[in-house]
């Protein structure tokens, strides 16, 4: 399974932006789905994830700002970004967790956000 993200760049604080990752191969093989986020030199950071069932769940610190959704048809999680801060600015990447598999086992290759006025 490969996973590409897109819609990530500029935007100034209270802005929005909407991330996008596209799965391509085995995606029957994938049973959640998740958007996580580094900045500089931290440590890499969970966001949200929805499951097979779609079931969501959120970090504390992007819970009723993000919200996390998928097409299946296309194959496409997205990732709603409202109220966006400063310290949001990061790289974000997109996971997947196949079958089988104990934790998020795929990765895209991350895009910048960048939160500033």
């Amino acid at each position: 399974v490969q996973l590409v993200e897109s819609g990530g760049g500029l935007v100034q604080p209270g802005g929005s932006l909407r991330l996008s990752c596209v799965a391509s191969g085995r995606v029957s093989n994938v049973l959640a789905m998740a958007w996580f986020r580094q900045a500089g030199e931290k440590t890499r950071e969970f966001l949200a994830d929805i499951a097979d069932g779609d079931g969501t769940s959120y970090s504390v610190s992007v819970k009723g700002r993000f919200t996390i959704s998928r097409d299946n048809a296309k194959n496409t999680v997205y990732l709603q970004m409202n109220s966006l801060k400063p310290e949001d600015t990061a790289m974000y990447y997109c996971a997947a967790r196949e079958l089988g598999a104990p934790d998020y086992d795929l990765w895209g290759q991350g895009l910048q956000v960048t939160v500033s006025s």
